[in-house]
């Protein structure tokens, strides 16, 4: 079906982040976003010193997601077509479906629709705290202990799947209430539709652990073999596929709207910016990812490799993403400033972060280039977890304060490359990378060192954003 018409129409895109909700309508000719709003979800669970849990109120989140909404022009929601919902991957919340319900709740959801003078709205009932992609409640001692996945994704702390047999184990007492399993983002879904039974995506299940995506299933006999509760495990839907239509009006946004099944939030953020199929996605904040689409005759090893620094997340239409997702980025800058200021201190000086920051920064663009050499491994990696930050090829011509920054943004260009080489990105038909992210975009130098590293052209201006990706999938889906 094509959302083009003569007259306004639009797309809703919702995504569900770790500390924030985002919302945005995009007019359907236009492909701009003609109105956003953002709320922070103040949503953390307090826990005891120590306690490696992380959880969220889900009603926090929703009433976020209602101020977000209900802050939009009614005169545009009444002509949203389709909603597009992204969020938190590997996280996991709990609910109850069920046939008898009072009139004010949904009948198959654990939730309440409330009637109020903005509209209808609805509310959690009965369900389970959200537990974050951070929780970190699964060591590596129990998760070696649990049942090796079919699946090229190695299991970690906070996917979906390790979390319930956590709970197996430890609190089965917090599973008897609940008969249904799923993301937030799967939750919201599932209530704005109706449904009986949520739906995830591929996107979404593979990263909850225990889901082979060659063949798009649960790995059920593993799980049954294990115990494992496979009752919670939510039916597979592909990625980009219309969940359902909106059983209630909802701030205007009329009954019957199209609603995707919900994505997951990098790959509608790589959406977002990656305009053609030969685009490479380099995005760098507090953290960094390099990213680009495979061709659809690309399948993943069918075991994960633990020191591999390239993961492959499935994408839309079958592909996968090659993702280098390094753990230093903008952090690295931000734990450099942070020791000049301690150091400052120290010195009896009280001087401010950002001009500390913007200090630094205009020193190295004074210095063309460094024959210091920063390896910026601050925080290690993934496929390497103890490595470390190293400084090598120091002399007394090149320990000025432009020297040391040139060289740490060339560190963090060059880990990156470490981890997914430009001439890979060549070989594979990249012609070109999309730039984004605060700490790359506000930083000439790493520019010009990222540019020195990656031979390819870089283009800038795009900013990765989930909710308007996810908006975007709904509108190019048929």
């Amino acid at each position: 079906m094509s959302l083009q018409a003569p007259f306004p129409q639009y797309v809703l895109g919702l995504d569900l982040g770790t500390s924030s909700v985002k919302v945005v309508l995009l007019d359907t000719e236009s492909r701009a976003v003609v109105d956003s709003q953002i709320q922070e979800t103040k949503a953390e669970v307090s826990c005891m010193e120590g306690d490696k849990r992380q959880e969220q109120d889900v009603a926090q989140i929703l009433s976020a997601l209602h101020q977000c909404v209900a802050a939009l022009p009614r005169e545009r929601l009444c002509k949203v077509r389709r909603i597009g919902v992204s969020g938190q991957m590997h996280g996991l919340m709990l609910w109850k479906s069920q046939e008898d319900t009072p009139s004010c709740l949904s009948p198959v959801l654990g939730c309440m629709w409330q009637n109020s003078e903005a509209g209808f709205t609805f509310q959690p009932w009965r369900t389970s705290h959200l537990v974050t992609w951070q929780d970190g409640r699964c060591s590596r001692e129990f998760l070696d202990s649990l049942a090796q996945p079919d699946s090229h994704i190695s299991l970690a702390t906070g996917f979906g799947c390790a979390t319930i047999f956590w709970y197996m184990r430890n609190r089965p007492q917090c599973l008897e209430f609940f008969n249904t399993a799923g993301t937030i983002h799967d939750y919201v879904v599932a209530v704005l539709c109706g449904l009986k039974k949520p739906l995830m995506s591929a996107q979404n299940a593979a990263s909850w652990g225990y889901f082979n995506t060659r063949c798009g299933t649960w790995n059920l006999k593993i799980l049954r073999d294990s115990g494992f509760p496979t009752c919670l495990l939510p039916t597979i839907a592909k990625s980009g596929a219309i969940a359902g239509k909106t059983v209630r009006e909802w701030y205007g946004v009329p009954e019957g709207t199209e609603v995707g099944v919900a994505l997951g939030d990098f790959q509608c953020s790589v959406y977002s910016c990656m305009t053609e199929k030969t685009d490479a996605v380099l995005n760098i904040s507090t953290s960094a990812q390099l990213s680009f689409a495979l061709t659809s005759a690309f399948l993943p090893p069918a075991q994960p490799n633990p020191i591999a620094s390239v993961a492959y997340f499935p994408y839309f239409d079958g592909k996968y993403l090659a993702v280098a997702a390094a753990l230093n980025g903008g952090n690295v800058l931000a734990s450099f400033v942070g020791m000049l200021k301690q150091w400052t201190q120290e010195l009896g000086q009280e001087i401010p972060q950002s001009t500390i920051y913007s200090q630094s920064i205009h020193a190295a663009l004074n210095v063309a280039r460094t024959d210091l050499v920063v390896k910026a491994t601050v925080f290690g990696e993934r496929h390497s977890p103890d490595q470390l930050a190293s400084v090598t090829n120091i002399s007394p011509s090149n320990l000025s304060l432009g020297h040391v920054t040139r060289a740490l943004c060339r560190g963090i260009a060059e880990n990156l490359n470490s981890m997914l080489p430009c001439q890979l990105l060549i070989e594979s038909g990249v012609q070109r990378i999309i730039g984004s992210g605060s700490a790359l975009t506000r930083n000439q130098v790493l520019q010009q060192e990222v540019e020195k590293v990656f031979t390819l052209p870089i283009v800038y201006g795009k900013t990765v954003d989930s909710a308007v990706g996810v908006a975007m999938v709904m509108l190019d889906r048929k």
